[in-house]
């Protein structure tokens, strides 16, 4: 599988399925019923509204494990994730948050999620979990092994986090095509729904061969600035009531986004 392949449009966009905090976590709050039923709505309203793929994450389970999280949140994101796929009919990927890559992969391998996104897939970086380290190496084996054919989507210059020696982001993108394998790169802003800058977009595009996408920030006001620079772009914050990501998804939102992409699609 490849990016072009997953994707029906050129420049997709992947709405952020945030989950309610899930079991185990500090606000979860009893009700799993409820966990199953937002994201069912929530999934069901984007995909409805024209959205072309969906991300599933642990977005409410703070503070984040910052490796490895344990088996009730694999449980949890496995079942919901299917439960999405089934229902949706739309490419679906997984992100286990804040830096679990072996469990998003085997996630993604047994419920057939058709990618992955990793936080910190290779280096290292300063976050508000710590040190985070890139394990792209145990990441890729496992993928191998299990014979799994999910897309590894990387961020550089991840989000919430600076790195612990500053390489500079022409760096990052080389390694994390050429030694560290993704099949493509996400390109943030500092914080969740902080626009993306476009001049690292640039700096991005310029050094890789492989797919580029918005990882945050992207609204109908200023998409048009990346536009003919992307591949794709993830939106989670500004379809939320008052564009506020822990919120949860209100559908005007996501039609002006939408009808705003349509129109750079024209």
């Amino acid at each position: 599988m490849s990016y072009e392949s997953l994707f029906p449009n050129k420049k997709p966009v992947i709405g952020c399925i945030h989950l309610l905090p899930l079991p185990g976590s500090p606000l979860y709050d009893g009700d799993v019923e409820q966990v199953y039923e937002l994201a069912e709505r929530e999934a069901e309203m984007l995909v409805r509204s024209g959205v072309d793929a969906l991300i599933v994450e642990n977005f409410r389970d703070k503070p984040f494990y910052p490796g490895r999280v344990p088996a009730e949140t694999v449980a949890a994101l496995a079942s919901v994730g299917r439960d999405i796929i089934k229902r949706c009919g739309v490419p679906v990927g997984m992100n286990v948050l804040r830096n679990d890559g072996e469990s998003a992969v085997a996630i993604a391998t047994a419920i057939g999620a058709d990618f992955v996104r990793i936080n910190v897939h290779g280096g290292t970086v300063v976050s508000e979990q710590g040190v985070l380290h890139g394990q792209s190496h145990l990441t890729l084996r496992l993928r191998a092994a299990l014979k799994s054919k999910a897309l590894i989507f990387a961020d550089v210059g991840v989000k919430h986090a600076a790195p612990l020696a500053d390489r500079g982001l022409a760096t990052e993108a080389i390694d994390a095509g050429e030694r560290n394998l993704a099949d493509a790169l996400i390109v943030s802003g500092s914080m969740t729904g902080t626009e993306t800058s476009v001049s690292d977009v640039d700096i991005v595009k310029a050094n890789t061969r492989l797919p580029v996408v918005i990882g945050s920030g992207a609204t109908p006001e200023n998409v048009h600035k990346v536009w003919d620079k992307i591949d794709g772009l993830i939106v989670g914050s500004y379809f939320k009531k008052g564009g506020k990501a822990p919120n949860t998804v209100e559908p005007a939102r996501v039609e002006k986004m939408m009808a705003a992409v349509t129109k750079l699609r024209a």
